[in-house]
Parts: structure tokens; sequence; C-alpha cells
């Protein structure tokens, strides 16, 4: 780890929205004006303690936070290494923790007036999250799907319906959730003036990943207070490592932040290793110097898998949620910094960890939640009995299900 840096300090993005050399604005000057309303909307709310009321009640009240933290006896006792608990998300209303930034921007929205939101959604759960708030505000909603993630996710597109938002399928590209941005993105640069683009990930253009980090950090500041409380169902101590997944990144830089001056716990994200790297069908950006490599995409700097002209690469994954070709800013300086490392699971591996907790737990996760578990596999024999290790069980599976039955039969 990089001794040059204080964590009890770390104050990134810079002014300019720059996490070191990531991140930044790279979009049409159309848009820079609709950015920085958002930019100051969202410094004025931070700071305002009616905005953050509202919030904090919604979460009790509606959300259902706090989520809990599970002890996972059996699946601790069956890898037969640390002690796992994990940190329930699923258990959010509406089945994810992409609530927590939908149901921030959206009071967001309300604040600066505007009447519409558009969104993306690859697994459907930011979609759904979305919709599911514009219902509670009174917010018109468009979300848009890749074709092939509407087929792989129908329940979630029938929630998204149900909730009243118009879900748009593409048809262009990779039909999923790259091609989903690229054409939300062109519907608020046509109606910039009354819509708001609910982005679902710490990606794209400053300030949203700093947004939908602070939003999701909610995540992190429950788990560490329960973790050190016996009452919670804590062990009293912090985890030795947190593990979670990484598609764009905010289930995973959610539960890390807050654990950043906590340099004695690991902070282990889990990519889509897909089909295998040596295979290219994967999206596992830091895994393949071969594909991956600094460029921009949707409004943001950081690796992005790309052909040898440069050109956007098609990625894989048997989790819509992890099926994008780029990750996060904010995690590509953590990791050149040494405080977050990454790995991946395969489609296979997931399977057998979505597999695993149902099992051992009688818990149904998410395919995106099923990497992270997956790890476990190999990270908890290695710590030992004595260590303990947090996961970051970021949606449950029911959206999954068709898939799964798909992949590894009824039986």
């Amino acid at each position: 780890m990089s001794d040059s840096v204080d964590f009890l300090t770390y104050r990134y993005p810079d002014e300019n929205g720059r996490f070191g050399p990531y991140g930044g604005r790279f979009v049409p000057e159309t848009l820079m004006p609709a950015l920085e309303e958002l930019e100051q909307a969202y410094l004025q709310a931070r700071n305002d303690s009616t905005f953050q009321a509202e919030l904090q009640r919604l979460f009790l009240t509606y959300v259902g936070r706090p989520t809990p933290i599970t002890h996972a006896r059996r699946l601790s006792e069956q890898l037969g290494g640390a002690q796992i608990y994990l940190k329930r998300e699923d258990l959010a209303h509406s089945g994810a923790h992409k609530i927590n930034n939908a149901l921030g921007q959206a009071l967001l929205v309300k604040r600066m007036g505007k009447r519409r939101i558009v969104a993306e959604t690859g697994a459907g759960q930011h979609g759904v999250a979305t919709a599911t708030v514009c219902a509670l505000l009174g917010i018109e909603c468009v979300v848009y799907m890749g074709t092939v993630d509407m087929a792989r996710q129908a329940p979630n597109v029938f929630r998204m319906k149900l909730l009243g938002a118009e879900v748009r399928g593409v048809d262009s590209g990779s039909r999923t959730l790259k091609d989903a941005i690229n054409e939300a993105i062109r519907d608020w640069v046509t109606n910039v003036g009354d819509t708001h683009y609910l982005l679902g990930s710490a990606l794209g253009p400053h300030p949203y990943p700093t947004i939908v980090r602070d939003f999701q950090s909610v995540i992190g500041r429950e788990a560490r207070r329960q973790m050190l409380d016996p009452a919670a169902g804590g062990p009293g101590r912090l985890p030795d490592a947190i593990v979670a997944c990484v598609g764009g990144g905010s289930n995973a830089i959610g539960i890390f932040h807050p654990f950043l001056a906590d340099t004695q716990v690991r902070l282990i994200g889990v990519e889509a290793g897909g089909r295998g790297i040596e295979s290219g069908e994967h999206a596992a950006r830091f895994a393949d110097p071969a594909l991956a490599r600094l460029g921009v995409l949707h409004g943001t700097k950081s690796f992005v898998m790309q052909d040898a002209d440069g050109q956007i690469a098609l990625t894989h994954s048997v989790s819509a949620g992890l099926d994008y070709a780029s990750v996060g800013p904010e995690h590509a300086l953590l990791r050149d910094l040494g405080r977050s490392e990454y790995t991946y699971a395969t489609d296979d591996e997931a399977l057998a960890g979505f597999k695993l907790l149902c099992e051992t737990e009688g818990i149904i996760p998410a395919l995106e939640s099923a990497h992270a578990v997956a790890h476990l596999v190999k990270l908890a024999p290695e710590l030992g009995k004595d260590a303990i290790i947090l996961v970051n069980l970021s949606g449950r599976g029911d959206k999954d299900l068709d898939t799964v039955m798909s992949a590894i039969g009824q039986s």
C-alpha cells in the first residue's frame, strides 16, 4: 500500500472531479450547465439539515434501513476457514442497494424543480429502484434497457412497468448496459431543460461518481457500527476483509469508503470473469491488460475494455449488472494506491456460489452478489478460523432465477 496517502484525510475527487488521473467531465457542452447545476444542488443538499433529515426518514420508514448483518455460520463451517458475515442489502426495499442512490438523487430532482427522470439499467435493479422512487415522489420516469437484458431480466421489466415507468428497449451494439447508457444520455441531451439523468453506478461525469458514492456509503457506515456491536449481530471488531462485486462499482465503493482509514481491513472487489480471461468474453477490467486500457466512456476516464483500434469491446457476464466495459474512477485510483485489490469470478464460479449460499444459508443472492460469494471459496480457507470476512450481499436473486435455471437446470 502507498505510504503517501493518509486515508483519514482522504478527500477525492479534487475540484475538477478527478480521482488522481481518473474521472473528470467529458461531455458535450450542452450538458455542462446541467452538471454544474447538479453539483451545486448536491453540495447545498449535503449541508442542508432538512434535506438530510428527509433522506434519513425515508431510509428508515420506506427503504427499511438499517439493513442487518447476518453471521453465515453454516457457510463458514462448510468453507472451513474465516467466519463470514453478510451485509444484507438484499433486504432493502426493491431488493438491492440501488434504492439508496435512487432515493437520494430523486430528492435532488425535487429540489431542482425538474419533472422527469431518465435512467439506464442492466440487471434491472437500478431501473426498479428508479421507478419505485419516481412513483413515491410523483416524477415521470423513462428507463432504457438493452433488449438482451430485457430478455434475461423479464420480471424486473414487468416490475418497472407496474410502477408506472416507461421501459424503452435498446437494440444497438451489444444490447446491454453500455448501450442503455448511450440512449439515456441521448435523451438527456435532448431534454436537458426539464430532465435529470439518474445514473445508477459510481461512473459518469463529475459529480456523479461522488454523489453515488456518498449516497451508497450508508452501507459502509451501518456495517462498521454493526460489526463493532455484538447487540447488532456483529463480532465486536472490524473485519479482516470486505468483499463486494464490482461492475460499475456502486455497492463496492459504498461499503469500502467508510473503511478506507481502517487500513488493517482488506478491501476486495470481484469483477465478472465471464467465460474466462483467456476467452476475451468477460468484464474483468483490472484482470486483462490486453483488453482494458485507460480511456473515456460515458463521460469519465477510467479503465475501459477496448479493441486494438480503441473501439469499445463487447463484454460478457452471466450477470447483467456486471456486464459493463468500464469501472468507476475511484476504484481505479484506490487500486493504484494499493488500498483496494481486485480479482474476478467466472460465470461457473458465480453460479456455484449462488447455489452454495442458497443451500447453506437459505438466502438466494443476486448473480452479481454471487460473484462475491464465489471468491469466499478461495479466500475463507486462506485466512483461517480466527479471521472475519464481511460480504456485501448487494441484492436478492429473484430476478435471476430464469437465468440460473437455464444455466444449471431445474433439478
